[in-house]
């Protein structure tokens, strides 16, 4: 069983709210910590606490495999899923996000003066990861042949060199 839920945000619609506390029951019925839950479900347990504190949406897979955990019938269940899905609100992954203190700008925002717009913001260039380097590249070929070719020359030359 998991100690007291965290109290859901007071900003929730509804819809949410209800679907959330729903979920949080049929966890607690399964007597499931959310480890053991995690386990029984293709879904870890930071996905669950997700999901169980309306941090963010649950896949309908998710509740579905709740519902298998817990023996109860996954449609009620996503029934009420789709509409909680559908007004969700937007940014719930990220409540540490802030708007930026008066006087500062965010990162790579400028400021503009009362009255006028703002810039638009630049899109951020998209960082490719780094290529890993192969055990081999083509300069480790090139030496290992280079080597191979001056050792054939060399025994040419003491053969010529050994008449």
């Amino acid at each position: 069983m998991s100690a007291a839920w965290q109290p859901l945000p007071e900003a929730l619609p509804p819809e949410v709210r209800h679907f959330v506390e729903q979920l949080r029951l049929l966890k607690d019925r399964t007597g499931l910590s959310l480890i053991a839950l995690g386990k029984e479900t293709a879904y870890s347990k930071s996905s669950w606490q997700r999901y169980l504190n309306a941090q963010q949406p649950p896949p309908r897979q998710a509740v579905a495999a709740l519902c298998r955990v817990a023996g109860e019938d996954s449609e009620r269940y996503c029934a009420r899923w789709e509409p909680a899905v559908r007004v969700w609100p937007r940014g719930a992954a990220s409540p540490a996000r802030s708007a930026p203190v008066a006087g500062r700008s965010a990162p790579g925002t400028a400021l503009s003066k009362p009255g006028e717009e703002a810039p638009p913001a630049r899109p951020r260039a998209v960082r490719r990861p780094a290529r890993a380097h192969p055990a081999w590249s083509w300069r480790s070929t090139a030496g290992v042949t280079a080597f191979l070719v001056l050792m054939v020359l060399f025994e040419g030359l003491m053969r010529f060199l050994m008449r």
